[in-house]
């Protein structure tokens, strides 16, 4: 399903496999854990591995969530025009606050994030504002727990980035995606991503699983 390209440079379309998991724990804890492995082009062009987690905190049932979290990521950066790649580690740790919401039927999340960031000998920090929005595709079903059992969904969602310095709009990502769900528990989904910056733009193809346990 992934176009396939000549090299990274002739091509502003990538790809981003994702993995996304949570376990719950006593008293309202829970445990993230997340996994990104974003192509140039197709599977074995590296842009970035992304692996992140975090301990986080209920403070409702299942709508308001604050998470404590740290995250490693690997950046691959070509040199100028050339085939030539240098690599940039960066150690984040990031602070968030996640809140859910129903309206008409749509699933509202809401998340707060600050992220303070060490790349390299340099730090920065950065604020990130996520909104999405799911949307249950079909007639509603509800089972004998008044769970809906609709499988298919679209997804969209917006993230702004904000950095801490003069130049504060690093960059913005606009999503929509078709999910499936093949439990309560595990889902994919399938979608298109754009990502601006102040200067230029990237598209992706996104696989995306999710993973509660």
């Amino acid at each position: 399903m992934l176009p396939i390209f000549s090299s990274a440079q002739e091509s502003n379309f990538g790809n981003w496999l994702i993995y996304i998991g949570s376990k719950k724990l006593d008293k309202g804890w829970n445990i993230h854990n997340e996994v990104q492995y974003r192509n140039y082009n197709t599977i074995g062009d590296l842009e970035q591995l992304l692996l992140r987690t975090g301990l986080g905190y209920n403070l409702t049932e299942n709508n308001n969530n604050i998470l404590l979290g740290y995250g490693y990521i690997l950046s691959r950066n070509f040199i100028g025009n050339t085939d030539e790649t240098f690599d940039v580690n960066e150690h984040r740790i990031f602070q968030q606050f996640t809140t859910k919401q129903k309206f008409l039927g749509i699933a509202l999340s809401h998340r707060y994030r600050f992220e303070q960031r060490f790349i390299e000998d340099d730090f920065r920090v950065r604020f990130r504002y996520f909104l999405n929005l799911n949307i249950p595709l079909g007639r509603k079903v509800l089972d004998e727990n008044d769970i809906d059992k609709r499988k298919l969904y679209l997804s969209a969602y917006n993230e702004i980035f904000l950095n801490g310095d003069s130049s504060i709009f690093d960059r913005n990502r606009v999503y929509g995606g078709l999910g499936y769900k093949f439990s309560k528990n595990v889902r994919v989904e399938l979608g298109y991503l754009n990502q601006f910056f102040e200067r230029s733009g990237r598209d992706q193809l996104n696989i995306i699983t999710f993973v509660n346990f």
